[in-house]
């Protein structure tokens, strides 16, 4: 009994000393900002840091005598709310009162002279969609007589593929009607011609033409030249062809021209975030992957600046909004080395949980005639530890589980039909992505009331192993206990039921995830109880009373 007081001191320093280090080991692990199949806020704020914002980056465009993608940034940096928006706009519109003959085009392009051979004085002064000077007469007229002298064989591959008449979806250039056809194939060649389409691009675009003159049909091309024709509907002269410099694929041109047919409204925001990327694939691929949630956590990156689009696009996952404070300071260190940081995060708060586990124990359970005691703080808290952090694992990954939903921009295999290029696709609602707050509550009461059924049940064995009594006593006493050691169970169904009724009710919102998790968190906490303790604690009393009828 002296040991036992003169030992209580330094044991009631060591349980807070545990409690303390647990609960920081828990805040930090909490505070991280990373995680699996996401990306914190903290990490595209730090990310963007010191880049470029939108309106700077169309300042840039402005400076390079470039106002037809500068207007499509201005339009971005409006919408997404850039504190220099307004700014830029005066700007832009200072540049579009001196420069009006640059609007029409979109900029200057020495590669124009071509087509202003002979053009009519009464020209327009607004930016214009490209096929609107491609598909007159006399603009055709200009390119073809160009174009007839290039020594480029793919620009002469290309211009041959006019005299196909196997078209589906086009009428045949040569036949009347086939203006919109002649142009695009035109403006493809082109844009051949004057280098404005990438090096991959290029390869790919040479191997269908060359294939269609060869087999006489269309094929795939005409895929193509639909692209075209819907992107030169929508873009002037120089929008179209800074777009085309950062396309590597023919797959990128058809996503990009389904995105202005299905979500004209983002056009803007897809347009400056392939710019200033110089990636349309990655964002393309991002927009097809997410569809509308995609699109709205492309314009919360872009509030970040350019480096957060980057990220964004080059890690290809949705936004977690953090539910409170964010770790700014670990941002940096996360950004660099993310596996790292991940690691970290889990292992803190394994330490963590396993350090106020020990904390509990050493507070509670201090008989030394308990004999398991000594094992619990070194196999029960770890066991419980590892539990709870897998648990936590899943519950901050908020899209590891839940199945992403179907991207209202997914490329459907439909024929569309020319005259309704412009019309645009109805979209669905957005889908909420994070786990709701109602969820991760019932999750964490079911958890919570499973660890309280776990330390009773561990309160009433230390309780019995204190009794004076022979070990035959007080093994019938432990067995009498059996239905509070299935508490677990009882507390889980009871928790499934009354989550189920929750939901239906609509006091709760649907998810199996919160019903269920009670039973997981009973059927543990039972296994945990029977297994780890009751059994090991009633197999030593049994040798207790065979010992001491011998004696």
């Amino acid at each position: 009994m002296p040991s036992s007081d003169s030992s209580s001191g330094p044991r009631s320093a060591l349980w807070q000393l545990w409690l303390v280090l647990g609960l920081g080991l828990l805040a930090t692990a909490w505070l991280m900002p990373v995680n699996v199949k996401s990306l914190n806020t903290a990490l595209l704020r730090e990310a963007g840091r010191g880049s470029p914002s939108v309106s700077r980056f169309g300042r840039d465009l402005l400076e390079i005598d470039k106002p037809g993608p500068a207007a499509l940034v201005l339009e971005a940096a409006r919408k997404i709310g850039d504190p220099g928006a307004a700014s830029f706009g005066v700007s832009y519109d200072s540049f579009a009162q001196n420069h009006r003959e640059m609007l029409p085009w979109g900029g200057w392009d020495v590669a124009l002279e071509p087509l202003l051979i002979g053009r009519n004085a009464a020209a327009p002064s607004e930016s214009q969609p490209v096929l609107r000077f491609m598909v007159t007469q006399q603009a055709r007229d200009n390119l073809r007589r160009y174009l007839a002298v290039s020594r480029l064989p793919a620009v002469q591959t290309v211009i041959k593929t006019g005299e196909l008449t196997t078209t589906q979806r086009f009428v045949p250039a040569n036949r009347p009607g086939g203006q919109p056809l002649e142009a695009v194939i035109l403006l493809t060649a082109y844009l051949w011609q004057t280098e404005r389409l990438s090096a991959p691009l290029q390869r790919e675009v040479r191997t269908l033409a060359e294939t269609a003159v060869a087999s006489g049909k269309m094929g795939e091309l005409e895929d193509f030249y639909l692209d075209i024709l819907t992107l030169g509907k929508r873009l002037n002269w120089v929008q179209l062809s800074e777009l085309l410099r950062t396309t590597n694929s023919l797959g990128t041109v058809g996503q990009f021209a389904h995105l202005t047919r299905v979500a004209p409204e983002h056009l803007p925001v897809i347009y400056t975030a392939a710019l200033m990327t110089k990636s349309a694939d990655s964002v393309a691929h991002y927009l097809i992957a997410f569809g509308q949630p995609g699109a709205e956590h492309l314009q919360l990156a872009m509030t970040f600046g350019q480096g957060a689009v980057d990220q964004l696009v080059q890690r290809q996952v949705p936004i977690t909004r953090a539910a409170g404070p964010e770790f700014e300071f670990g941002a940096g260190f996360t950004l660099r080395h993310p596996e790292v940081a991940l690691i970290g995060k889990y292992a803190a708060f394994l330490a963590g949980i396993f350090l106020l586990m020990r904390s509990v124990d050493t507070k509670l359970f201090r008989s030394v005639e308990f004999a398991l005691r000594g094992a619990f703080p070194r196999m029960g808290s770890g066991v419980i530890a590892a539990i709870l952090t897998f648990i936590f694992f899943i519950f901050s990954e908020p899209f590891l589980l839940k199945a992403a939903p179907v991207s209202d921009y997914k490329i459907k295999l439909t024929i569309p039909i020319i005259g309704s290029l412009s019309a645009p696709a109805a979209t669905t609602s957005l889908t909420p992505n994070t786990m709701d707050i109602t969820t991760i509550l019932s999750i964490t009461i079911f958890a919570c009331l499973q660890v309280g059924m776990y330390v009773i049940c561990l309160l009433k064995i230390s309780e019995v192993d204190r009794q004076p009594l022979a070990a035959a006593s007080k093994l019938r006493l432990v067995e009498n206990e059996e239905n509070l050691f299935d508490g677990g169970l009882y507390l889980g169904i009871a928790g499934t039921a009354t989550a189920l009724v929750l939901q239906v009710l609509h006091f709760i919102d649907a998810n199996l995830l919160a019903a269920y998790s009670s039973n997981l968190f009973g059927i543990v906490c039972v296994a945990l109880v029977k297994i780890r303790h009751v059994r090991p604690y009633k197999r030593k009393l049994i040798l207790e009373s065979v010992q001491a009828k011998v004696a």
